[in-house]
């Protein structure tokens, strides 16, 4: 299909570009044209629209296999779709855990067969996620996986993350953390402050992160592994990052979208959909992550999309399952960030464009001639208001529900088709 993206933004935040342009997409990519020579199938006209890459969301739970009652794949396709995601990875804790290539392939070739974004999964780091014993990281990366991670199962035992660094960095494979020391997190559900003493819910202090990040860095030091840091939540686990990048160290990071705008001030109301893992911190930590954004200490933002049946919710918020959907809010989130930071909209896109699409190491995330005609067209201005039928996802567990929000996607194009389109 040949289309004429006409008269839109398009901001190209991997080379800078932000101009009045079209765009021509001819065989699932983007071509150099003109409007008197090519011949489109379908034209649409773009103008007061943004034109920018899909958009790379590193962790979106699509439920399967096991958890079908919290979600199905088909749902969470439509979901991201309708939230401008061309790109998405994966966590493998499923049941069963993707810890086996059979399991990736058969996922891989489900996604590949519903409309919607590319699918990436990350792999199991152990068998069965007991951390226990390594998987066969050279079999599951034959099959489709781009890096390996424990998802949020714990793993306690240091001398299994230093064989797994070591065997990472022989052989080239990525390793996705999300440093969380076990022992001090122990039945915690709100971070330890005093507004979880004042609610009398069990606290995560800061400390489970900086105590597990420091175990991390100095692993990877030592082995020279390629180590992503997933949903960093701390001001002290930010400045520690920058401190090991400064130091030449292989490592990323990325923060949830929930954690740029919320805080343990938000739990007052006792809202279950504000049990998140890591936990919501105080307002330093929130004002920190704004900041490290902004600045670029922070490489990616992502939803941490994680759909949880309705009544895994409707209980009290300790006994609750933690998780929030979010894979259609991260644009709209992104740029509530970007207005209230004064950050401006190319500087903006790029956490959620060409930064994670290298941290996944995938051709995704620009807009360069030749590249896959994977776009995201939006009204940055339109105003929408979160409800559960405004939501394709098949979890409408937000925090931001009934909240107003500016910035829609009209728009989904994947390797040239267009697999989603609003209604308006």
């Amino acid at each position: 299909m040949k289309i004429h993206i006409k008269n839109g933004r398009v901001i190209d935040p991997a080379s800078g570009r932000d101009e009045i342009a079209d765009v021509f997409i001819a065989a699932g990519r983007i071509v150099t044209s003109d409007s008197s020579t090519f011949h489109a199938n379908r034209t649409i006209d773009a103008t007061g629209l943004v034109v920018c890459p899909g958009l790379v969301d590193l962790s979106v739970r699509l439920r399967e296999p096991g958890f079908e009652y919290k979600a199905t794949l088909e749902s969470e396709m439509l979901a991201a779709a309708a939230g401008g995601v061309t790109s998405l990875a994966c966590p493998p804790d499923t049941d069963p855990p993707l810890d086996e290539p059979g399991l990736v392939e058969m996922l891989k070739f489900r996604a590949k067969n519903l409309p919607g974004p590319r699918v990436y999964p990350v792999g199991a780091l152990t068998q069965k996620l007991e951390g226990k014993m390594l998987t066969e990281m050279a079999e599951l990366t034959e099959a489709g996986c781009r890096a390996f991670t424990q998802a949020d199962a714990p793993l306690t035992d240091t001398l299994v993350l230093l064989r797994a660094m070591e065997y990472a960095a022989t052989f080239g494979f990525r390793l996705w953390l999300r440093p969380q020391d076990v022992m001090l997190a122990r039945g915690g559900v709100a971070h330890d402050g005093a507004i979880a003493s004042r609610l009398g819910l069990p606290g995560i202090p800061a400390l489970a992160e900086t105590v597990a990040l420091a175990s991390i860095l100095q692993l990877a030091r030592e082995t020279g592994a390629r180590v992503h840091l997933a949903r960093l939540s701390t001001r002290e686990g930010i400045a520690m990052v920058q401190a090991a990048k400064a130091q030449g160290l292989a490592v990323t990071c990325d923060v949830a979208a929930t954690h740029v705008h919320l805080s343990e001030n938000d739990l007052i109301g006792f809202d279950s959909h504000l049990h998140l893992v890591p936990p919501l911190r105080s307002l330093r930590d929130r004002d920190a992550i704004r900041e490290a954004l902004r600045d670029g200490a922070v490489d990616a933002l992502c939803s941490d999309h994680t759909p949880v049946d309705e009544d895994e919710k409707q209980v009290p918020f300790g006994e609750s399952a933690p998780g929030a959907s979010g894979v259609e809010l991260l644009l709209p989130l992104t740029l509530k960030w970007a207005r209230e930071m004064n950050v401006p909209l190319p500087r903006a896109l790029a956490p959620i464009t060409c930064q994670p699409a290298r941290i996944l190491d995938i051709p995704a995330g620009e807009l360069a001639v030749g590249a896959n005609a994977d776009l995201c067209i939006f009204d940055a201005h339109a105003e929408w208001v979160v409800t559960p039928t405004s939501l394709a996802s098949q979890g409408d567990n937000t925090p931001f529900l009934n909240h107003p929000m500016q910035g829609r996607v009209r728009y989904t194009l994947i390797d040239g088709h267009i697999d989603f389109e609003s209604a308006r």
